[in-house]
């Protein structure tokens, strides 16, 4: 009898965990408040001391019966359910109850990564040898999670990361979703591709022009004729209308870019409170830039009107720094291009190109 393939047989049986959170803001805002319960509660700004502005963070799933969802625009929020708790966001506190909620999933993992502060992916051990056992091991983690920190998550199991993160919202919430390889292409096929991560809307206009709404269309369309509409992203998304994702989990993703954004009260052509407000954004951008002890090579500045019109401009520096001074100069250059024209509606700054500052390098920028 010939040889098995242990690398081949170690990727069929691959079994993935996607873990995510339920309503994860508005759910620590009930635990902390109980009377809040069963109640439409909605995370985000202030419909009222705020002028309507802002966008929901989250809110619970009462609150979506009412239609609402993040990103709405708040005042919108208000319209659709006037009688709701609005609460404002309380990351330190979301941030404390996600590393307790980490902490519990890690423990059940292998391998491990976390995406956000409500999600993250994990491989079991060895001890999960089969899809069966996944699904029993699932509901040890989601007990786990409510034991320990009394709210709920939804996890789906299955082949990869791409199935296993579909599959974790098809249950919510407290749902447990499992797709055994054999089952994938049934799993996938009757879906809308908007489901397939990376298909956005303007995809999704794009694909639903040449005719292809389901999961099962693309996967069955000619990949030519998806890359000349797509380019290298055509052949991705048939691989994953397919079921096909062989991404592997990374334990700790690299930070790629710092950026704070903020909203005004009301919109603004002043420049002292345009100003201030990016300079109060920049010290939170170097805060976390100290933090993780990074050097930034390239400031970005963005700006949005009163129309919502939205424009972002960027400059490469010649060096790697962490001079606050460097950001304020460069990023009030760049603001220069747009003052005296519209009212202001947002601004923000962020630094990218980042690299781990080595702790021996001092840079001249670093003397006061």
């Amino acid at each position: 009898m010939p040889a098995s393939n242990p690398k081949k047989n170690s990727s069929e049986r691959r079994i993935v965990f996607h873990v995510d959170m339920d309503s994860f803001f508005a759910s620590v805002e009930v635990r902390e408040r109980p009377e809040l319960k069963n109640l439409p509660v909605i995370v985000g700004s202030d419909p009222k001391g705020g002028s309507g502005r802002g966008v929901v963070s989250t809110c619970s799933y009462e609150a979506r019966k009412y239609g609402i969802h993040s990103a709405m625009p708040i005042s919108q929020a208000y319209r659709f359910c006037p009688d709701a708790v609005f609460l404002p966001v309380n990351m330190k506190l979301y941030a404390g109850v996600s590393a307790g909620v980490m902490e519990i999933l890690r423990g059940f993992a292998e391998k491990f990564q976390q995406v956000s502060v409500d999600e993250a992916y994990l491989i079991p051990g060895s001890g999960v040898r089969n899809f069966e056992e996944a699904a029993l091991y699932a509901l040890r983690i989601k007990d786990e999670v409510q034991r320990q920190q009394k709210i709920t998550c939804s996890v789906g199991v299955g082949p990869n990361k791409l199935v296993s993160k579909i599959a974790s919202g098809f249950q919510k919430p407290d749902g447990l979703t499992v797709v055994r390889p054999e089952d994938v292409r049934d799993f996938l096929f009757p879906l809308p591709v908007s489901r397939i991560p990376g298909v956005g809307e303007k995809t999704e206009e794009t694909l639903k022009k040449m005719g292809i709404n389901r999961v099962e269309e693309l996967a069955n369309w000619d990949v030519q004729m998806l890359s000349e509409k797509l380019g290298k992203m055509g052949f991705r998304l048939k691989q994953l209308a397919n079921g096909l994702d062989f991404e592997e989990l990374v334990e700790k993703e690299s930070v790629k870019s710092i950026s704070r954004h903020g909203t005004f009260a009301e919109d603004t052509d002043d420049p002292v409170k345009v100003s201030g407000s990016l300079d109060l954004l920049i010290e939170s951008v170097h805060g976390s830039l100290m933090k993780h002890s990074f050097l930034f090579k390239t400031v970005t500045l963005t700006v949005r009107f009163e129309d919502f019109s939205t424009y972002t401009r960027s400059r490469t520096l010649s060096i790697w720094t962490s001079d606050v001074f460097v950001i304020k100069r460069t990023a009030m250059q760049l603001l220069s291009e747009f003052t005296g024209r519209r009212k202001f509606r947002l601004v923000g700054v962020g630094v990218t190109k980042l690299r781990e500052r080595d702790e021996r390098q001092t840079l001249i920028t670093d003397f006061p």
